[in-house]
């Protein structure tokens, strides 16, 4: 067991959950999530090499990147994350120093909980911490971004990388992906709390149609940008929809339907949390998950028998997959005097339905960064 006392820092970054909003942060649009207390953390030290030594607290595994060869490391099982922020932190013109890091983390793999963008949030501040230098949260998410699209090949938003590095304990957070501003909204459940499942259908965004996604959604912007006199399809409301989507291949039409309506429940919701409306919220997430499945189809079986089992107890008002899709979390609002009762129900129903047990967490909403001298 490796002795983490010895390292110099201890440097972490949040996993999150988005309330609503999916599959809208790369058309420009509101999201709504939150940095959870699920973390990646990173034990740090300098070691006068011009390498980084890579271990985990959970595997055996141990990696070492060379400074000067960081683009070599795409294909690594484990550290090529770690690879890429070092590269496109470099990049960025900052000073990287040869060090040990030591990695763990508590937000589950491939469960839709952003544990790609904690570990390249948190591996970036670490490595800032090392080198001696002050990592602006919003610069790391960008620089975490690059990472993610450019080295490891997901073509995501800015949401995942925006919420592990600047959350806010107790707040979800109204994000413009357009424009990076962000509102800091209190988060009031009274008397409900949220419930976050796995369905313990791993993912992988790479393996899965997000890109097509994303594709389809650059198809439809540059039909509609010169007619509908838009720069990204968040600006799409409703009217302007209905006049040019007949433009569209259908496919893409329905694509873009989901976007223009998930815009337009993003903005209630954070009314509805605002005003501690929770039966609205949660009507919203139901909304939201019939989108998903129906309009732009990366819910997949397993999520919306887990949904829909959610859905079907009567202390829960709403339920929806969030992230990527295509397997991992569903994030729920449940009366929190039934939450015994409304775990065996959903357990039951969604292993009858699926084989699969699900997994339910308890955590806090939690800061993004942390950076503390050991």
């Amino acid at each position: 067991m490796t002795d983490l006392n010895n390292y110099e820092w201890k440097v972490t970054a949040a996993g999150r959950v988005n309330l609503i909003g999916e599959h809208i942060d790369y058309c420009g649009g509101k999201v709504f999530p939150a940095a959870l207390g699920m973390r990646n953390t990173v034990y740090v030290r300098a070691n006068g090499t011009d390498k980084i030594n890579l271990s985990w607290t959970t595997l055996s595994d141990k990696v070492t990147l060379e400074l000067d060869k960081l683009e070599t490391y795409r294909s690594l099982k484990y550290g090529n994350y770690q690879a890429g922020s070092a590269l496109m932190w470099q990049k960025a013109g900052h000073k990287l120093v040869g060090c040990d890091m030591v990695q763990d983390c508590t937000v589950p793999f491939g469960s839709g909980l952003s544990s790609s963008a904690a570990i390249e949030v948190s591996t970036i501040a670490a490595l800032a911490a090392v080198a001696g230098e002050k990592a602006e949260p919003v610069e790391v998410a960008k620089t975490a971004q690059r990472a993610e699209r450019e080295y490891a090949g997901v073509n995501c938003g800015i949401m995942d990388q925006y919420a592990s590095a600047c959350g806010k304990a107790g707040h979800a957070m109204l994000l413009d992906c357009n424009t990076l501003s962000c509102e800091y909204v209190p988060v009031k459940t009274g008397d409900c709390s949220l419930v976050i499942i796995n369905c313990n259908k791993p993912h992988s965004l790479m393996e899965s149609k997000y890109n097509e996604r994303r594709d389809e959604t650059d198809k439809a912007l540059a039909i509609l940008r010169e007619p509908a006199k838009i720069s990204c399809l968040a600006e799409l409301d409703l009217r302007a929809f209905e006049k040019y989507c007949g433009l569209l291949p259908e496919k893409i039409r329905l694509r873009v339907k989901h976007v223009v309506e998930e815009c337009e429940r993003v903005r209630l919701a954070a009314v509805a949390m605002k005003t501690g409306d929770m039966p609205a919220l949660g009507a919203l997430l139901n909304a939201s998950h019939a989108s998903l499945r129906d309009l732009y189809e990366v819910t997949g079986k397993e999520l919306d028998a887990l949904a829909e089992a959610a859905q079907s107890h009567s202390a829960c008002f709403g339920s929806r997959m969030t992230g990527g899709g295509f397997g991992g979390c569903t994030v729920s609002i449940v009366q929190t005097r039934a939450l015994s009762e409304f775990t065996k129900h959903v357990g039951e129903r969604y292993k009858k339905a699926t084989g699969y047990e699900p997994s339910f967490y308890q955590t806090e909403i939690s800061d993004g960064i942390t950076v503390e001298k050991i």
